[in-house]
């Protein structure tokens, strides 16, 4: 028997035994992604079923595109694939990067995480958030964003790589510490501040401390149709090491 134990959370149990379980967490775009965790196919299929007789659509969901057994659980469900997000391991010696000479464009100087002052950091997050709502959309965007406290934009500002000119800030580069390997979540900067080279410099900067630190891989998530960031990373000698795949059910 499945039976919603929570408005995010599922349970299916049998014989006294919970055997799966399923989940649902808000993006900060508002797509709603759902998650199963179950051994089997049929109870998968259970939970699955169940949450979205409970649930509103469209419903997204992602995958390891190398888990193909996962993959075909949710598409026998109804979903279907509509974008992929390549992996990267991203070096981060500049004698392999290739980023050692880089500075940044005159005018623009780049603050080291912690630098930054929050509010200006949070006005620059807003903007940018507004530019790809306008333009390309969230759904073009990483799907493994985290959520985030309705209302805020910056969550960790220690987290950021800034470019500033005169006085306002342009550029950003999030960083964040996981287990494995720090993983660069965002790299924007102002549309009307683009091809300028600033986002490599913040690329060069971020990278570059991170060698200092005796790391020597971060990680990266770079949505397929996005042409530019895939030609900046694999410039720098990223390699691909795996790739998402997001799902929705409409």
């Amino acid at each position: 028997m499945v039976t919603r134990i929570s408005d995010t959370q599922w349970q299916a149990v049998e014989d006294d035994r919970v055997v799966g379980s399923g989940d649902t967490s808000r993006r900060p775009d508002g797509r709603l992604f759902v998650s199963v965790d179950a051994w089997q196919g049929p109870v998968f299929d259970r939970i699955a079923r169940t949450m979205l007789t409970d649930l509103p659509e469209p419903l997204h969901t992602v995958t390891d595109e190398a888990d193909q057994e996962a993959t075909a659980a949710w598409q026998r469900v109804g979903f279907a694939v509509v974008r992929r997000e390549w992996g990267y391991t991203v070096p981060t010696d500049p004698r392999t990067t290739g980023l050692g000479p880089v500075r940044p464009p005159a005018g623009v100087t780049v603050l080291a995480p912690g630098e930054a002052q929050e509010e200006p950091l949070r006005a620059l997050d807003r903007v940018i958030h507004q530019e790809v709502e306008a333009g390309a959309g969230w759904s073009a965007m990483p799907a493994q964003i985290l959520p985030r406290p309705a209302g805020t934009t910056v969550v960790h500002p220690v987290k950021y790589t800034v470019a500033r000119e005169d006085g306002r800030y342009v550029g950003l580069l999030r960083t964040a510490p996981l287990p494995r390997r720090p993983r660069i979540g965002l790299l924007a900067v102002r549309a009307d501040h683009q091809r300028r080279g600033i986002a490599r410099a913040l690329l060069a900067h971020a990278l570059d401390s991170l060698h200092r630190d005796g790391v020597t891989t971060a990680w990266a998530e770079v949505a397929e149709t996005n042409a530019a960031a895939t030609a900046l990373f694999e410039g720098i000698g990223a390699r691909r090491a795996g790739s998402t795949l997001e799902l929705v059910r409409h």
